[in-house]
């Protein structure tokens, strides 16, 4: 006798860094010291680099000091100051020999701790042990976590912190300002990549950090499970190409990731021997009939124009020789 297989609807079930500030005192005229990166990180080290208009910094002695001791003298060059903890005031005193001549700045580096976080809004399966990834045609939205202090180690009342976003350069007006922690920011195109920065201001804009991200979309991709009525859904391995049909029936469940989930959850299709199976996130199989069978069956999901993703898996069934058709489609 023939066999065949039978699919029955189940209902669709989706579960789904660090800143500172620096200040610059002196004549500008001579030369000018600048600080990489901007907000560096507390317990890091930041960059000094100097550059003139004026002077010939080629032939230039160049003499850094931190809290009053010499760490550095020799031709100019990008200079790595340590630095404290948040909220600590490293004192640093540039000064440049040239023709007989002393030039110095001075400056006051105070890192602050400042962190974004990236939260994609995107699917992911439940207790899945990762992270969403970046969408392609959803959103991120990106929280800032500051904790700023002074020179004391006094942290400031959050709630009157002041925050300037920055996405691709661009300044967003309309996401800054007092108590705006947080972003929603927009995919980037396929292949390409977003910045986004924040810059993070106690009251009166004395104490300043800040940090930075880029933002990468990853190719959305589905996957399937076996869904086990004893053990549930079996996350710890995706079914390979193949799959074999041993019980009188099997539950098969899709997972998929990181597509964009701002308009709602991805739209799953099922195929069986390319005819359109059913939708939703679960389809179950059962063999009719005797003999051996084989089958197709493909999972299509996709989100939007360009979040498309499909995964194929060879069937078999049966332990006798026969032929096979399909019921219940």
């Amino acid at each position: 006798m023939r066999r065949a297989l039978l699919v029955s609807s189940l209902s669709l079930l989706l579960f789904l860094p660090l800143a500172a500030s620096a200040q610059a005192i002196g004549s500008m005229d001579a030369f000018t010291v600048t600080v990489d990166p901007q907000y560096p990180a507390p317990q890091s080290q930041a960059a000094l680099s100097a550059v003139s208009s004026t002077l010939d910094l080629t032939g230039a002695t160049m003499v850094v000091l931190v809290a009053g001791k010499e760490i550095y003298r020799g031709n100019v060059q990008p200079i790595a100051i340590p630095l404290g903890k948040a909220g600590s005031v490293t004192a640093v005193v540039v000064t440049m020999l040239a023709g007989g001549t002393s030039y110095s700045q001075t400056l006051s580096i105070q890192p602050q701790d400042v962190v974004l976080i990236a939260e994609p809004i995107s699917s992911s399966p439940p207790l899945y042990p990762g992270k969403s990834l970046v969408p392609l045609e959803g959103d991120v939205r990106v929280v800032a976590m500051a904790s700023l202090r002074d020179a004391k180690g006094k942290v400031v009342d959050p709630s009157t912190y002041s925050y300037a976003w920055t996405v691709d350069g661009a300044q967003i007006a309309r996401a800054s300002g007092i108590g705006k922690d947080t972003i929603l920011v927009a995919s980037p195109l396929q292949y390409r990549s977003r910045s986004v920065s924040v810059a993070v201001a106690g009251p009166g804009g004395s104490l300043v950090g800040g940090a930075a991200l880029s933002l990468t979309p990853s190719e959305p991709l589905v996957r399937i499970y076996e869904n086990d009525p004893l053990l549930g859904i079996r996350y710890e391995r995706a079914l390979p190409g193949s799959y074999s049909i041993t019980d009188t029936e099997k539950t098969l469940y899709a997972a998929p990731f990181s597509f964009p989930t701002t308009g709602g959850v991805p739209f799953l299709e099922w195929f069986l021997n390319g005819s359109t199976a059913q939708t939703g996130s679960s389809i179950t199989l059962r063999p009719t009939g005797s003999g051996e069978g084989s089958a197709s069956l493909s999972l299509t999901a996709s989100a939007g124009e360009s979040a498309r993703a499909t995964t194929d898996l060879s069937l078999s069934f049966g332990a006798a020789a026969g032929g096979f058709n399909f019921f219940g489609l």
